[in-house]
């Protein structure tokens, strides 16, 4: 047990939705994502947010990937941004036109397969200090604020980060091997450093831990087919959704933990652990989110 952080045992519920609703009710999202070869990684965290509920989802990809990104999911939209010569995306150029998407947006969503140099640290610097919202911050993303962590800490909105244990290594300082040794006690650690709490950390990797530093959920469900390119951006998409159908950052993280496990075991249940891929996660999204309900 962690001194004065209570462990949750149960994961929340999305509330069921009004035979009037309308997609502007459950989300406007904003991923900002991939780089030159690593389309996939923008078009998995689009496809997941839809897949988990999300009413309206634009994907922000640099511009030689964006009709890649768009031919993998028609039911999102997608913006090409300027680019480097590495195919990243360029921020100079890119800072207008995403601060109008921005604008239009609800939850943010950033770091899959942005890359790493050129202008990327700027980049997501900029935009988590520029957006008001709720964001989640995953891979690249973290990776760009390894020396920067105040960018995360000091934000007030919700502020979800999905590490596996080489990202919170690097930015943290700890060792690897001393993070899975201590995987709870660290999580709520970092969680911790936000002085308005709106930290949540969501450390990946058997039993993922959620913590906001005054409550840690260790998640149950998952399996080791999941252990393959692309699932952590899926984990990104799910959690987005939820925080733009309105729960607080601790409770998305949680269930998002939860249904993206689920997901990845209905998958393993279809498919086998070995021949499981990202994809089959996506797909086995709106099942897994049917199960979770039925059995509240």
């Amino acid at each position: 047990m962690i001194e004065g952080c209570e462990r949750v045992e149960s994961v929340p519920r999305l509330p069921a939705r009004s035979a009037d609703a309308h997609k502007g009710q459950f989300g406007r999202i904003l991923v900002v994502a991939g780089s030159r070869g690593m389309a996939g990684a923008a078009a998995l965290v689009g496809a997941s947010a839809l897949r988990s509920g999300a009413g309206l989802v634009r994907v922000a990809s640099p511009l030689e990937v964006q009709p890649t990104v768009a031919s993998f999911e028609p039911s999102y939209m997608t913006w090409p941004l300027p680019q480097d010569e590495a195919g990243r995306i360029d921020f100079r150029a890119g800072r207008e036109p995403l601060r109008r998407l921005m604008s239009e947006a609800d939850v943010l969503a950033i770091g899959p397969g942005l890359g790493q140099g050129g202008s990327i640290g700027e980049l997501v610097n900029w935009t988590l200090s520029e957006f008001n919202g709720p964001a989640v911050v995953d891979a690249d993303g973290l990776n760009a604020l390894a020396a920067e962590v105040a960018a995360l800490t000091q934000r007030l909105a919700p502020t979800v980060i999905t590490p596996h244990p080489g990202e919170f290594a690097r930015l943290t300082g700890w060792p690897t091997g001393e993070v899975q040794a201590r995987r709870i006690e660290l999580a709520v650690d970092l969680a911790q450093r936000s002085p308005a709490g709106s930290l949540v950390v969501v450390l990946k990797g058997h039993q993922t831990v959620v913590t906001e530093g005054r409550r840690f959920y260790v998640n149950t469900t998952g399996n080791p087919g999941m252990a393959t390119g692309g699932a952590g951006d899926c984990l990104t998409g799910v959690i987005a959704a939820l925080l733009g159908q309105g729960l607080a950052g601790f409770e998305a993280a949680c269930l998002g933990a939860y249904v993206h496990g689920l997901a990845g075991d209905i998958a393993r249940d279809q498919s086998g652990e070995v021949g499981l891929i990202a994809g089959d996660i996506v797909d086995a999204l709106p099942d897994a989110f049917l199960y979770s309900a039925e059995s509240d």
